[in-house]
């Protein structure tokens, strides 16, 4: 079976783990859009270290979750946007 969304998957695993209360969580599989999305969050400080394990196949990324995060998830489908109208495509898909 395939998988949809690698991104929302990813984004629910930490989730669980960070309501469980872990410290680490293994996301797998891993993607270049994981990655980059990991970053940034690393980047403005909502996750630890990043560790991405090379197995030969779709990857696997370990997180340190520093206990930060309260709700994350995806939007999709994934609208190009330009950076002028962030402000108002958050007002039309974001609850009040």
């Amino acid at each position: 079976m395939v998988k949809i969304s690698v991104l929302r998957d990813c984004l629910n695993g930490i989730q669980n783990a960070e309501t469980r209360g872990k410290r680490q969580v293994l996301v797998r599989p891993s993607s270049k859009v994981i990655i980059k999305f990991l970053q940034c969050m690393q980047k403005h400080g909502y996750i630890g270290d990043i560790e991405i394990v090379d197995d030969h196949r779709a990857g696997k990324v370990v997180v340190d979750l520093i206990g930060r995060i309260n709700k994350c998830g995806v939007i999709s489908p994934r609208f190009d946007v330009c950076i002028g109208d962030i402000e108002q495509l958050a007002s039309n898909i974001l609850p009040s």
